[in-house]
């Protein structure tokens, strides 16, 4: 498993962590309540490992809403900090450029 989901998962379950203004307007833009993502990232599974991402640690994880409909959350650590977790963005992945299970990325 990915250090930095770790890392996250921990740092959301005891609280320190904070939503871009960027992950908020996606999370309204696709009708995605915040709370259901914080809660499903525990039982997330890493979909794409960023660790040298030039603004620090990330990954982007596959979650299901409480519809069980699939969310992708792209979380990261700031470089050289050990906290907060940040929601960098939330979308729902659109079928036709994710394999059927939203694990990898179609060939165009």
């Amino acid at each position: 498993m990915s250090d930095t989901f770790v890392r996250i998962k921990h740092l959301v379950r005891i609280g320190s962590y904070r939503a871009s203004a960027h992950a908020l307007r996606e999370l309204a833009l696709d009708g995605i309540v915040m709370k259901p993502v914080l809660e499903a990232t525990a039982a997330g599974v890493v979909v794409e490992d960023y660790p040298d991402y030039h603004k620090g640690p990330s990954v982007l994880v596959l979650v299901k809403d409480e519809f069980g409909a699939p969310v992708h959350l792209v979380w990261g650590i700031p470089k050289g900090e050990s906290e907060p977790a940040v929601l960098v963005t939330a979308y729902r992945p659109e079928r036709n450029r994710w394999a059927d299970d939203f694990m990898s990325r179609r060939k165009e």
